[in-house]
């Protein structure tokens, strides 16, 4: 990554290599420059013990192979956290947008009155960031359609959310099996 503003978001499943691609992309910046700093902006939300050692594990990992990273944990406000951390010798990275709309959405009688306000934030936090940033998101639209109504409704409202999220990035990727694939580089 180089000093000019760039943005990228990373899709893929569950244990694709979107986090480890996101960690590789910020050891990148800061071994760049002595001035480079990173910041990871989480929203995971501990709610069971699954989860709990889930988010242990990251943060080990984490902490061995990008030591001094700060982590600011933010599950629902995450325009203002973006904003609050961005500068020009900083990379964010916000780890995932997908915890972060199930955050939001769920559960379903709390969500917000115009679902796409936060995103459209998020949007314009994304266009407006004086440094990189790079997005971690999960692509889930491609298995089978879900049962329920608000599980359906919650797979579209990601898929409108990572279209949105990709059409302000400079960068998409696409991980499977740990393997970047470009779906967008550029403006």
């Amino acid at each position: 990554m180089a000093d000019t503003v760039l943005s990228e978001l990373i899709l893929g499943g569950q244990r694709s290599g979107k986090s480890r691609r996101a960690e590789w992309l910020a050891r990148q910046w800061i071994d760049a420059a002595p001035e480079h700093t990173a910041v990871m902006i989480v929203t995971g939300q501990a709610w069971d013990d699954e989860m709990r050692e889930r988010i242990a594990r990251h943060q080990c990992d984490r902490a061995e192979r990008l030591p001094g990273m700060e982590t600011v944990e933010e599950p629902l406000a995450l325009a203002e956290a973006l904003q609050e951390h961005s500068a020009p010798q900083t990379l964010v990275v916000v780890d995932c947008l997908t915890l972060w709309l199930t955050n939001l959405m769920m559960p379903a009688e709390s969500s917000p009155a115009d679902p796409d306000a936060p995103t459209l934030e998020l949007c314009s936090a994304i266009k407006n960031a004086p440094g990189p940033v790079v997005l971690v998101s999960n692509e889930i639209g491609l298995g089978v359609i879900p049962m329920g109504r608000d599980v359906r409704a919650y797979v579209d409202a990601l898929g409108g959310l990572n279209q949105r999220v990709a059409a302000v990035c400079s960068r998409a990727t696409l991980m499977a099996a740990g393997l970047p694939l470009t779906l967008k580089d550029g403006s």
